[in-house]
């Protein structure tokens, strides 16, 4: 649950993921450009696999009569006829070309169909065809032939332009064998008004041989002699407007750039995906403030001395809504620490559970408690947790020392015993109503929904990405996936009940932090300063007790009522006062036991290793 300042935090760290997923965002759009995805764009020296380029064909002399017939659809029919001087080779191909490059953002798609060849008496030539990158590939049975006419049918190649259309099309995209002669003729349903044409190895920029409009201005004429078969012919006629219907088909080019451009349409999409837990949050901030106010009030409740008044007896300690220390330190933070083990270690010994005795120690030498169990009070049975606690700290003997803890051969089962008492902890919040679900299980859902959806926004912007120009709305589920993951030890929230025995935890709080604790009468300064200090554990407060706790122990009791000269629940070796040792004693003995419990994780996850084969 949020409380006091996490809401803030929350919102700070929601805020740090968006700047951060900006960061990445324009690190990926300063990649511009990328890589083109169309093979197009890259030309390589031949799409005619299995020749070498450069090297003469013998045994042949090859040209090629292109009729090229321009509907007014704007369909391009054509029709070739390959002449062979001398012996044919057994196979020729031809690269009809697919995809060009149109310009930086987009390829230029043309759409190859009908792909057939004859003989001149009219039999069908087998022909093979393939896709190879951006060419369409015809492999023609030609062995023992003189001439073949090959037939196909393109679409795409017409753009209107400012005062006409165009035709735009690579007549020749690669040969398999050297071609003497290339001759290309258009026909149109309108002559043409203007022409051009480049032809070379793909990138160069040179003129073909001859281009012009026939004698009687009515057709397009293109000539290329001598051409390699990594050379390619590109042609451009312009008609007049009404010739001709058609437009290009353009492929974007994939890149980074491209796959996550800014557009109305992604950032509407991106910032809808965040409006929704942008709003969730803004709620949740409202109430838990309104929360905060409320409460405020209610924690004055436990504000006062924690004491109860028995009619013929004694006062005695009472805590707010009769809360251990343990239980102190998970409702706060939602979570069992270290701090709450140790500081229930100390209530037990204060309660009469078990004593703690340092340990005779020299100048050279480490510092150590022996914890012996004892038979405690009756009128404050032990928790289930603290039952568990004890049966991590002893087993069955009924003395141990922290440094036997702290060794895995000697203490090989406390780690998963101090898991048990965890988890009771845990269950303790939900039994006692504090809590609808334990703490732990709903970090561990949001923690669970988080990833799974960070993954899903990972996987839906590489595809986004892959195959279209909208990944940059994917961005937006990884931030939401992000932002819930990292929220997620925000999400336990307690109950009406829990939030109230908070507010009166926040108000005995209080009540430890003022004078006015350290005003309880002398008979009863002792009995009440060594409940308070476990409680001081869990407020960070633990020094300032320890001390307060050493002067009345110092000053209120006989030496007969001291043991050893220390108190019935702790006792030092030789030559050690109270007064002067027992701050120092409490604080080190609470940081030692920290250590020990922490060390815990690393002896679960040694046993484990050891464990497995």
């Amino acid at each position: 649950m949020w409380w006091v300042d996490s809401w803030r935090r929350a919102v700070a760290g929601a805020t740090a993921l968006i700047v951060l997923a900006s960061l990445v965002t324009a690190v990926l759009l300063s990649w511009s450009g990328g890589a083109p995805r169309a093979e197009a764009a890259a030309v390589p020296p031949t799409t005619v696999p299995g020749h070498v380029p450069g090297t003469a064909d013998p045994g042949a002399v090859i040209t090629n009569d292109i009729r090229l017939e321009l509907d007014s659809d704007g369909t391009l029919t054509a029709r070739e006829t390959i002449t062979f001087e001398g012996d044919a080779p057994e196979t020729f191909s031809r690269a009809l070309t697919t995809a060009m490059l149109y310009d930086k953002e987009y390829d230029r798609r043309f759409e190859v169909e009908n792909v057939r060849a004859v003989d001149p008496d009219g039999g069908t030539v087998p022909v093979e065809t393939e896709q190879e990158g951006a060419s369409l590939l015809a492999h023609l049975d030609t062995e023992g032939r003189d001439r073949v006419e090959l037939d196909y049918t393109v679409t795409g190649a017409v753009t209107e332009v400012s005062e006409g259309v165009q035709l735009e099309w690579r007549a020749v995209g690669a040969y398999s064998h050297r071609v003497e002669t290339t001759d290309v003729t258009v026909n149109a349903p309108m002559p043409p008004e203007a022409l051009s044409c480049l032809a070379g190895e793909p990138r160069s920029a040179m003129y073909c041989t001859a281009s012009d409009m026939g004698q009687d201005a009515s057709v397009a004429n293109f000539l290329q002699s001598d051409m390699s078969p990594a050379d390619r012919l590109d042609i451009v006629v312009t008609y007049p407007e009404g010739t001709a219907e058609g437009a290009p088909d353009l492929d974007r080019r994939w890149s980074l750039a491209s796959a996550f451009a800014i557009t109305p349409t992604t950032a509407t999409a991106f910032g809808l995906l965040l409006l929704l837990p942008a709003a969730g949050l803004i709620a949740l901030v409202r109430v838990r403030g309104r929360d905060e106010r409320a409460l405020r009030k209610e924690s004055a409740e436990g504000d006062h001395d924690p004491v109860e008044d028995r009619p013929g007896l004694l006062p005695r300690f009472h805590a707010p809504d009769d809360v251990h220390p343990g239980q102190i330190g998970t409702l706060i933070d939602e979570r069992v620490d270290i701090a709450d083990l140790t500081a229930t270690v100390l209530d037990l010994a204060v309660r009469g559970h078990l004593r703690i005795e340092e340990l005779p120690h020299h100048h050279f030498t480490s510092v150590d408690w022996r914890l012996v169990r004892e038979e405690g009070g009756t009128d404050e049975p032990l928790l289930p947790s603290e039952e568990l606690l004890m049966e991590a700290l002893f087993g069955d003997d009924d003395t141990v020392t922290l440094s036997e803890l702290a060794s895995a051969r000697r203490s090989p089962h406390l780690p998963e015993r101090v898991d048990r008492v965890r988890a009771q902890l845990y269950r303790d919040m939900v039994r006692l109503g504090w809590f609808a679900r334990s703490p732990d299980q709903e970090r561990g859902l949001w923690t669970t929904i988080g990833m799974v959806v960070t993954a899903a926004g990972v996987a839906l912007t590489g595809a986004l990405a892959a195959f279209t120009s909208l990944a940059f709305t994917g961005l937006a589920v990884v931030i939401v996936g992000a932002a819930v993951t990292a929220g997620a030890q925000y999400m336990p929230a307690k109950t009406r009940l829990g939030s109230s025995v908070y507010a009166h935890t926040m108000g005995f709080r209080d009540y430890l932090a003022s004078e006015r604790a350290t005003q309880a009468p002398p008979e009863r300064r002792v009995t009440f300063f060594s409940r308070y200090l476990p409680y001081a554990v869990i407020f960070d407060d633990v020094d300032r007790w320890a001390a307060l706790l050493a002067e009345a122990a110092s000053t209120d009791l006989t030496s007969d009522e001291l043991d050893g000269d220390g108190l019935h629940w702790y006792t030092g070796p030789d030559g050690w006062r109270i007064r002067e040792d027992f701050a120092d004693s409490v604080s080190t003995f609470v940081v030692t036991l920290t250590g020990v419990i922490t060390n815990t994780r690393r002896l679960r996850s040694l046993n484990r290793f050891k464990a497995d084969p």
